[in-house]
């Protein structure tokens, strides 16, 4: 390693619709033979699942 690297040079942000938690298991009801209970994992439709959305690019000349 070459040194530190700072903490603000991140290239993904957090998912603004999830707040990055981007996936919920859902129980369905019931259990299985088992006796686990039944569920299905529901991610974001925004970040697929990630957590993270791409960093945005700011414009140069943007909101003047």
């Amino acid at each position: 390693m070459t040194g530190p690297t700072s903490a603000t040079t991140s290239n993904a942000r957090i998912c603004p619709n999830c707040d990055g938690f981007a996936s919920a298991a859902i129980t369905i009801g019931g259990r299985d033979r088992h006796g686990h209970l039944r569920t299905v994992t529901a991610r974001c439709p925004a970040c697929h699942g990630l957590g993270t959305v791409p960093a945005r690019r700011v414009r140069e000349g943007a909101g003047a």
